[in-house]
């Protein structure tokens, strides 16, 4: 969903969830009990009109939600990888 909101609207997001917290010490992947997305909205520089796109944008993924496919992480570095991972579609 985060990587189709940027497609979309170019809505910059972070993923709090699996893609962060994931991968286990001894490198084995549990998914986690939640999977958030953070938006980048800081309040003081973005105006109303700005959040009234950011609401159509997600009205607009909710219709398609059903066609959105999944990511996979293809490389990912030791530390803090939901910054710097690389996904390809599945």
């Amino acid at each position: 969903m985060a990587v189709a909101l940027y497609e979309l609207a170019g809505v910059r997001s972070c993923e709090i969830g699996t893609a962060m917290f994931g991968r286990q010490p001894d490198g084995s992947e549990k998914p986690a009990a939640m999977d958030l997305v953070r938006l980048a909205f800081p309040r003081r520089t973005y105006t109303q009109s700005h959040a009234d796109y950011i609401v159509e944008a997600f009205e607009e993924l909710a219709a398609t939600k059903d066609s959105l496919g999944g990511y996979r992480i293809v490389k990912e570095p030791k530390l803090m990888r939901h910054f710097t991972c690389r996904f390809e579609k599945l």
